[in-house]
C-alpha cells in the first residue's frame, strides 16, 4: 500500500489579521460614513471567507446573514465612489510595494463577464474571447481593467494588481481605448511625482491615448496591418503648412525586411525567464492612431525563429531603450492571469445584482479585495508555508515553488477563521464567568 509523503509545513510569521485590518482601516476616508466603512470591512472579509462571492454569500460569511439587505444596500445605494476607492488602494500598493520614485507600470485590458437572467442590468451581446467554439460572443458585461504591475519577492514573474475599472457601454459610447485613457489620466494626476507607463495589447491604441498628461505614456503592440511613417521632416521655410509626417515606411513586416535596419542581439527578461532576442528600433509616427506624436518602433525576433518579425511594438516613450520597452510590454501579460484569478478564485462576477449601480460596484469591489489580499501577503506572508501546504494537499505539484493566488486566499481565510474562533472562545469564557459570579 502506498504511503502519503511526509511533508512538514513551516510555521508562519505572526502577521495575522492585524495587517489586513490595518489596510482596510486606511481606506476609511473614502467612505462618507463610518458605518459604511465598517460594512465595507465586513463584506471584504466575507468575500474571502465565502464559498461563492454573491452578495448574500458575502453577508452570511461575514456574520450578517440576518442583515443581508444591508449588504445589498452597500452596493446599490451607499455614498462611495469606485474611482476614489481604487486610487486609495493604489496608494497603499505603491507605498508598500514600490521604492523611491519608481515608475508605475499599468497594464490595461478588456475582460468579459457572462451573465444570465432577464432582470440583470447593463447586459448585452458582445465579444467574449473565452467563449467555446468558433462564435466568440456572449451575453453579459464588458469591462476595461487597469492594473498596477509590480514585482514581489516570492514570485519570479510580475504580478498585476487591479485598481481602476470602467464598464464599456457598447457601440456609440466611449471606446475601450478611451476608457483606458481615462484611467491612465487619473493615475497620472494622482501620482504627479511618478512616471506612469501604460501598456496594452493591439486593441489599445487611438487618439485618446495620445492625449495623456505629461508624466504618462503608452506602449502597445502593433497590428499587422498598421502603417507607419517616418518622423516629420524639418521646415523648409516655404509658404504653406509644414509636413506633419515623413515618408511612408509601411507595415511592421515591411520595415523589418529593410536590409539597412540595424539588428542587435540582447537578452530580455520576458514572462519570468531570460530570453535571447534580436531587437531593432527606429523613430516613427503612427499617424493613423497617434497623429504627429513622435514614437519608437521596436521590432523583436526570438532566437531560432524563422519569421521576419515576432513582435512589433509602438511606444510614445521616446526616452526608453528598446530592451526596456520589450521587457515593459512583457509585463502586460500579468493582467491576463489576474483577470482569471478574479473570476476563478475570488468570484468576480458571481454576484447576480439587478441594478446598474450595484453592477458597476460589485466587480471593482471584488477585484480591489484581490489586490488588498496580495498586498497583505507581501507584507509578511510565509510563501514557504503556503507552498508546502499546497504540495501536501496536492502532491502532484512536484515542482511548485511559488504560492498561487488560491494559496494566498487560503492563508488569509485561515487567519480570519482563527481570529473568529479566538474571539468566540473569549466571549464564551466571559459568559461562563459572568454566569458563575451571578
Amino acid at each position: 500500500m502506498l504511503s502519503a509523503p511526509s511533508l512538514s509545513i513551516p510555521a508562519s510569521p505572526p502577521v495575522g489579521v492585524a495587517a489586513f485590518q490595518n489596510l482596510l482601516d486606511e481606506l476609511g476616508p473614502v467612505f462618507a460614513r463610518r458605518s459604511t466603512h465598517q460594512l465595507f470591512i465586513a463584506l471584504a472579509c466575507g468575500l474571502v471567507l465565502a464559498e461563492r462571492a454573491t452578495v448574500t454569500g458575502m453577508a452570511a460569511a461575514a456574520g450578517l446573514g440576518d442583515q443581508w439587505r444591508r449588504a445589498c444596500w452597500f452596493f446599490a445605494s451607499t455614498a462611495w465612489d469606485v474611482d476614489h476607492l481604487g486610487l486609495a488602494v493604489a496608494r497603499l500598493a505603491v507605498r508598500h510595494l514600490l521604492t523611491g520614485d519608481e515608475p508605475l507600470v499599468v497594464a490595461v485590458d478588456g475582460t468579459f463577464l457572462a451573465r444570465w437572467g432577464k432582470k440583470v442590468a447593463a447586459c448585452f451581446w458582445a465579444y467574449n474571447g473565452a467563449a467555446q467554439g468558433g462564435k466568440k460572443i456572449g451575453y453579459g458585461t464588458t469591462w476595461v481593467v487597469a492594473a498596477l504591475v509590480v514585482r514581489l519577492p516570492f514570485c519570479p514573474s510580475p504580478v498585476a494588481l487591479p485598481i481602476l475599472f470602467r464598464r464599456w457601454r457598447g457601440k456609440g459610447t466611449d471606446s475601450q481605448p478611451a476608457l483606458a485613457a481615462q484611467m491612465l489620466t487619473l493615475l497620472a494626476q494622482a501620482f504627479p511625482d511618478r512616471r506612469v507607463h501604460g501598456v496594452g495589447d493591439a486593441a489599445f491604441h487611438g487618439p485618446q491615448l495620445a492625449d495623456l498628461p505629461t508624466n504618462a505614456d503608452h506602449t502597445t503592440r502593433l497590428p499587422a496591418n498598421a502603417v507607419l511613417c517616418g518622423p516629420a521632416p524639418p521646415r523648409t521655410g516655404k509658404r504653406g503648412r509644414p509636413a506633419k509626417k515623413g515618408p511612408r515606411l509601411g507595415r511592421p513586416a515591411q520595415i523589418a525586411a529593410d536590409p539597412t535596419l540595424n539588428w542587435v542581439d540582447a537578452v530580455a527578461d520576458m514572462y519570468g525567464t531570460r530570453t535571447a532576442v534580436t531587437i531593432a528600433v527606429c523613430p516613427v509616427l503612427w499617424y493613423g492612431s497617434f497623429g504627429d506624436l513622435p514614437g519608437q518602433l521596436v521590432l523583436v525576433r526570438m532566437a531560432g525563429s524563422e519569421k521576419i518579425v515576432d513582435l512589433a511594438l509602438f511606444s510614445l516613450d521616446v526616452a526608453a531603450s528598446a530592451l526596456t520597452l520589450v521587457e515593459r510590454y512583457a509585463w502586460r501579460w500579468a493582467i491576463e492571469p489576474c483577470n482569471a484569478t478574479g473570476k476563478q478564485v475570488i468570484g468576480v462576477g458571481d454576484a447576480a445584482t439587478r441594478t446598474v449601480r450595484s453592477v458597476e460596484r460589485c466587480l471593482p469591489f471584488a477585484f480591489l479585495v484581490q489586490t488588498l489580499m496580495i498586498v497583505w501577503f507581501s507584507l509578511g506572508g510565509n510563501p514557504a508555508a503556503s507552498v508546502a501546504r499546497r504540495r501536501l494537499l496536492s502532491p502532484w505539484y512536484r515542482t511548485k515553488a511559488t504560492p498561487a493566488p488560491a494559496d494566498i486566499k487560503l492563508a488569509l481565510r485561515d487567519e480570519l477563521i482563527a481570529n473568529r474562533i479566538k474571539a468566540v472562545a473569549a466571549d464564551h469564557r466571559d459568559a461562563q464567568n459572568s454566569a458563575s459570579a451571578a
